[in-house]
């Protein structure tokens, strides 16, 4: 008898085709929202989402088939972990796969933001001729503090060693990958950095990370990246060290809340010193043909294991 896989955010087209080539696989692709996914998941072996889909307690319990969920992407805070453990569900993902476009956007962010690009260009477009309101500032030799070393962070540093910064970087594990760079606690990446780039995961751990008692260890004109995960910066936090004057400015491509309609997240988007994108970290040509390949391989491989 065929698994019964449901991919219900789109993967990339290769993917999808190798995916259906599976001899053992019998694929339909739709996406449900939760309340339809509820209803729809039983009689499903897998079921494969992007960070579009939460894969709460009631998909996983009313899943009585569910033998595998496959995050095409790194992280996995759209997936209740404790409750495909207990229902002994095999949860995979991608770890890497993105890694190099999340660590380029967040290059893009931190030059969008220091030479002005984004009001720049939309100045110009209104028919404004802003030059001697835009002067910024050079990455060379400034001090960058990576909050979370893993695959992204080790990428993002490496791009900015050819910059001439000086790279602290703070993780519980300590490792360099072979990149001149120096572990620090958070304290002293706070006190040292000019700018400050989040690369964690979104934990119970890291939630609220950056928080009010953060940017006041910070100097003051720090910089602040998160292409990471909404929720680990405290975004009423920065907001009011932006307004206050502590934080020179921030680039940000995620929100607690997506999209980031609410007043809080309307207001600190409308900073000009604030330069945002829609959680466009991953989304590149390359990174998504890596992610679908890789989960198609990881989802068989898991099944196969059954």
């Amino acid at each position: 008898m065929a698994f019964k896989i449901h991919v219900n955010d789109p993967l990339d087209p290769n993917a999808m085709k190798n995916l259906e080539s599976y001899e053992k696989a019998e694929v339909t692709s739709e996406h449900y929202d939760q309340d339809v996914l509820v209803q729809k998941i039983a009689g499903y072996d897998a079921i494969v989402v992007r960070s579009a889909t939460k894969v709460t307690k009631e998909v996983i319990e009313a899943g009585t088939d569910l033998k595998v969920i496959a995050r095409a992407g790194t992280g996995l805070d759209n997936v209740d972990l404790n409750a495909a453990k207990k229902a002994g569900i095999t949860v995979v993902n991608t770890p890497g796969a993105n890694s190099v476009s999340v660590a380029e956007l967040t290059i893009g962010l931190m030059l969008g933001l220091f030479r002005h690009i984004p009001r720049g260009t939309n100045g110009l477009k209104e028919g404004l001729w802003e030059k001697k309101k835009l002067k910024g500032s050079e990455l060379f030799k400034k001090t960058v503090g990576i909050v979370g070393f893993g695959t992204i962070g080790k990428q993002v540093a490496e791009r900015l060693l050819a910059f001439g910064c000086e790279i602290l970087a703070y993780d519980v594990v300590k490792d360099a990958g072979g990149l001149d760079v120096e572990f620090v606690g958070l304290e002293e990446l706070y006190q040292k950095s000019d700018i400050i780039t989040i690369h964690t995961p979104l934990l119970d751990a890291t939630k609220g990370l950056i928080n009010g008692k953060a940017f006041e260890q910070m100097k003051k004109g720090v910089f602040i990246i998160d292409a990471a995960r909404g929720g680990i910066l405290d975004e009423q936090a920065l907001f009011d060290n932006i307004e206050n004057g502590k934080v020179a400015g921030a680039a940000l491509d995620v929100f607690d809340v997506e999209p980031p309609t609410d007043e809080l997240r309307k207001k600190l988007i409308a900073f000009d010193n604030v330069v945002c994108t829609p959680h466009i970290g991953a989304s590149t040509y390359e990174a998504q043909e890596r992610v679908g390949e890789q989960i198609v391989e990881n989802l068989i491989k898991a099944l196969e294991q059954l």
